[in-house]
């Protein structure tokens, strides 16, 4: 099996990976062991874009809220900063 360029890569896709035999080729065990270890790395870093995308989606939900109480509201300006002209 060969990965296909528009094909987005799935941990169970690579798991499921297969090659020709070769006389000269690589090491079977070492292949699949390898591509074991990029499954895995793949299934975590996937799991984390998970969690790292329905943790923006709170913070954004949480900031249109607190934007939504606080329109309107006027905050006085500080006179007395070194910022303030």
């Amino acid at each position: 099996m060969i990965h296909r360029a528009r094909q987005r890569l799935l941990p169970q896709y690579v798991r499921a990976a297969t090659f020709d035999s070769r006389w000269r080729g690589l090491d079977p065990d070492q292949v699949y062991a390898y591509l074991d270890q990029v499954a895995d790395e793949l299934e975590r870093l996937t799991r984390d874009l998970a969690t790292t995308t329905t943790e923006g989606e709170r913070i954004r939900g949480a900031l249109r809220q607190w934007g939504s109480r606080h329109h309107g509201c006027h905050h006085p300006r500080p006179t007395n900063n070194r910022w303030s002209r």
